[in-house]
């Protein structure tokens, strides 16, 4: 039986790039447009105010519609009545998806490389930012089909060769740990050519070190969808 249903929604509208066999499931690089997409969870890439005012934050959040943003405004209320930041650098938050097509959101804060203290330190703070929206999809039900942007890009800025290896490496150990992360396909989605670029310039250096098990040639060949 085919785990992965012909003409998936989330892939009329995109041209997947890349494709990786992992231990709990596949990992797709998908050239697409993040607010088209479906999936039961979808990654927003979040500021620390939550406000949706830039990049593809705000055309996220415009697209939900003016609920997502009172309820995140909700949020940065609570948060601040305690002198907490609404989601600081390495954080996450869950709301509900309102109108985009999804179960649920998770808003994660990436590095903003255009600030030098978080240019500084761009590494480990991506890697928290993964660690966090990892540990909120955990949480989520149903969290089947994972779409994502690649973190930290767009308008924050992170080197794109860097980040491509860095999103390559963290989210295909994520999905071949020996724990199941109960997600079935992670779309990774960038609609960014040069982002695009450094990814399959990245994965044809690496390919054979990333963890899991090449099918891009299987899928241009038709064998599934």
């Amino acid at each position: 039986m085919n785990r992965y249903p012909m003409a998936p929604p989330w892939g009329r509208m995109a041209e997947v790039v890349i494709v990786r066999e992992c231990r709990h499931g596949q990992v797709r690089v998908v050239f697409g447009d993040l607010p088209q997409m479906e999936g039961d969870v979808i990654i927003i890439p979040a500021n620390n105010r939550l406000a949706g005012r830039e990049g593809l934050d705000e055309r996220m959040q415009q697209a939900a519609g003016e609920e997502l943003r009172e309820f995140c405004a909700g949020i940065a209320r609570e948060r601040r009545k305690f002198n907490l930041q609404p989601c600081s650098v390495g954080e996450a938050v869950t709301t509900p998806a309102f109108n985009l097509p999804a179960k649920h959101l998770v808003h994660v804060v990436g590095p903003d490389c255009r600030r030098p203290t978080q240019d500084n330190f761009r590494r480990e703070l991506l890697k928290k930012s993964y660690d966090a929206m990892f540990e909120a999809v955990e949480k989520l039900d149903p969290r089947e089909t994972l779409v994502t942007p690649p973190l930290g890009m767009d308008c924050f800025a992170y080197p794109h060769r860097e980040g491509a290896r860095m999103t390559m490496e963290i989210i295909l150990e994520w999905m071949d740990a020996e724990d199941d992360p109960g997600v079935d396909m992670v779309l990774i989605v960038t609609n960014e050519n040069n982002f695009l670029t450094n990814m399959k310039t990245v994965y044809r250096e690496s390919e054979d070190r990333f963890p899991g098990v090449d099918r891009t040639r299987e899928y241009r060949k038709g064998k599934f969808e």
